[in-house]
This record gives structure tokens, sequence and C-alpha cells, in this order.
């Protein structure tokens, strides 16, 4: 690597953060260059959630057509025990009296969906594949970013905005003494199971059992449903009893994963083969890491999963990252200096997003905390946990 880019503004990771962001800028006039590590970038992941208040964001982006030509909207969330009994029922979305809907999407595809929009918005060489950000360093007029093990000169920037996600390098070296990642006993298998049908298509379930062990899926793709069958994105968790810590992220074994759910039985859904014939299984950490005291420094910070790692437990992990990316290029056009932007970014968004760590740590001890409970009526405890998450993340 020899040539510098010239850019006023780099972010480092073309993740949903980081292309939302180069979106966000683009529209209030601003331009980036986005560096990102792969040499290709394709659509990897399973399903995620897209909160309404992220969904309103990237609609006001030009995406509305895009996203509903993809995306499932979803309109309730039903929660079960181990035998398929509904304990209580929550509407979600325009259902429940949004002004956009709860999206339920395939990850990589909303991803592919953003980089065409930049590609076509920004040009075609906005996005850098294959540039590995190692460092940076502060010049008096902005930061010269660093890159591969030669640590070469990537580009020239007057704001670095590391979006870099959950092992940014970015972070490493605003914050090179911070501690490990919070790590968990719960270890996650994630998958996407194609199906003829499941409910009504547009419904997820949180279901758990007596020991603490707990499946979440809903379908995830507006494509399947126009076929007639239904992309089935489910997530397994299950404490992890050997006591020898959750391995790292990679492919998961089903051999690993079935015994935790052996004895579940729904007269409507065969669990097994549902966690059987998925076409790959993923096994992820649930991770996260304590809020910072600060995410960045003179013309430097941090998005996204790069900022605030937190538990997948409350489903907004993408939608906090969509919500930086917006209030960050809100605050650069605003004509103020940049150092005043990022600081008056981080003041509206660090709050925010470390209140909602602590709170998805707090859903995931009440929802254990149930196990061995769920044959009776816990439908006012689930209403109470779930009604102060809800006021937790609502208030923004």
């Amino acid at each position: 690597m020899t040539r510098t880019a010239p850019a006023d503004i780099v972010i480092v990771g073309a993740g949903i953060g980081g292309l939302t962001t180069a979106l966000a800028l683009h529209a209030r006039g601003l331009d980036a260059t986005v560096l990102e590590s792969a040499p290709v970038i394709r659509p990897l992941g399973v399903g995620i959630n897209i909160q309404p208040v992220a969904v309103a964001e990237l609609i006001g982006l030009g995406l509305a057509d895009a996203m509903a030509a993809t995306a499932i909207a979803t309109h309730e969330h039903r929660y079960l025990n181990s035998r398929g009994v509904t304990l209580w029922t929550e509407e979600r979305g325009v259902a429940a009296g949004h002004g956009a809907p709860q999206y339920s999407i395939h990850r990589g595809e909303l991803q592919m969906m953003l980089l065409e929009a930049v590609r076509e918005r920004l040009g075609a060489d906005a996005v850098r594949t294959g540039v590995d950000v190692r460092a940076y360093e502060h010049s008096d007029d902005g930061v010269r970013v660093l890159a591969g093990p030669g640590a070469e000169t990537a580009a020239e920037a007057g704001v670095l905005i590391g979006a870099d996600g959950l092992h940014s390098a970015v972070r490493a070296q605003l914050h090179p003494h911070e501690p490990p990642l919070r790590t968990t006993p719960i270890r996650m298998w994630r998958g996407l199971t194609e199906l003829p049908e499941f409910i009504d298509g547009r419904t997820m379930i949180i279901a758990s059992d007596d020991r603490g062990n707990r499946i979440v899926a809903y379908p995830c793709s507006r494509r399947h449903a126009e076929r007639g069958t239904v992309l089935l994105n489910w997530v397994a968790l299950a404490a992890d009893a050997t006591g020898r810590g959750t391995p790292p992220a990679g492919p998961g074994r089903l051999d690993d994963l079935l015994p935790h759910f052996a004895d579940w039985d729904y007269d409507w859904l065969d669990i097994r083969s549902t966690l059987s014939t998925s076409t790959g299984i993923l096994h992820y950490p649930m991770v996260d890491r304590d809020p910072l005291p600060s995410w960045g420094e003179r013309r430097v910070t941090l998005l996204g999963d790069a900022a605030h790692p937190m538990y997948p437990i409350g489903a907004h992990g993408a939608s906090q990252a969509v919500l930086d990316g917006v209030a960050l290029a809100t605050e650069l056009a605003s004509g103020k200096d940049p150092v005043d932007a990022l600081r008056r970014y981080e003041e509206d968004r660090r709050p925010a997003t470390a209140a909602i760590v602590h709170a998805n740590r707090t859903m995931d001890r009440s929802e254990r905390s149930l196990a061995g409970r769920l044959d009776g009526d816990v439908s006012t405890e689930l209403r109470a946990i779930t009604r102060d998450y809800r006021e937790t993340v609502e208030r923004r």
C-alpha cells in the first residue's frame, strides 16, 4: 500500500454503523471514505432486528423501498415456555403505535443494501476494501490513518471514526489499558432454517425452559415470504454448565446445541428438526464491555460496537449503530469545530448507549430468574421486564 487517499472524514469499518454514517454524512453535504479490512464485502451473518426509531432514520436516508422489499415487519413478540404454551404477547412496530416498522432482516442483506447506496451516492471509490487499519497518528490539523503490518499511511483525515466492531483497533489505541471483554457463562448458537410456515410469518417467539435455556426465532426475509416459504432466524442460548467459559466465535456444533433442547415439545414446530436443518450454525460468545467514560480524543471517536458492545438480548446493537451514525453526521454538519462536534456527539450518545448496555444485562438476569416458574402465571413479571426495558431504551 503506497498511496495516500485524501479525505476529510475517514470511517474505519464497512459494517452497518460505518455505512449508515457515510450515507448520513452525504445527506448533510459531507463526503467520507470508508476503509474496510476485508478484501471483499460479502453478505455474511444471520438475522437481526432493527427497531422502529432506527428504521425511521434509514427511511429518512431513502431506503424505505429497499427495506420493505427485503425485510419482515415484525408485529408481535410471543413469549412461550418449552412446551409451546403462550405466556404473554406484546405488539411491536406499527402495531404498537410506532411511526415506523420493527424490521427483521438478514444482516448481510442490510449491509449490502447500505453498501450499494454508498457506492451509488458517494462514488465507487468511497469504500476501499483490503485496508487493514491498525493505528493512527495525530497531526497538526488532522489524523494520519495507518494500515497493514508496515503501518503505512492509508489516508489523511480531518476526522477519524472507528466503526470497526467488537475488536476495534481504533478503540484499542484510544483505551490501551481497558480490561478484556466482559464474558458470561451463556453460550449462543445462531442459524437460518427454511420452513414452509411459521405462525403468521410476522411473529417473533421468545421461549424459555425451567433451566434457563432460551430460543428466540423470527422470519427475516420478504423474498422468501413472496415465494410462500419462511426463512427463520433462530438464536439458542444456554448456560455453560462445565464452567469452562465461552469458546470464541466461529462455526457451531449441533452436538453441543441439541442436548439443551432435547425435551422441548411444540405441536406446531419441530424444534430438533428446525435446529438440525439450518444452513449452517454459528457460535457466538455473549459478551459486552463496561461503558467508557469517554469514547475518543481530539479528532478521533468511536461508533457502534466499537463504542458500546452490548448483549444481543434486547436486539438493539445494530439500531444503536444507526442512531450513532445519524447523530454524528448531524454534529459534524453543524459547522462547529470538528473537535467540538465530536464532543457533542459523545455527550448525546454515550449516556444513552451506556443505559442500554446496563438494561440488556438486567433483562438477561431477569429473564433467567424466571426459570423454574414458567408453568405458572408469569405474565405480570414478563410485562414488567419488557416495560422497564422499553422505558430505558426509549429515554434517549
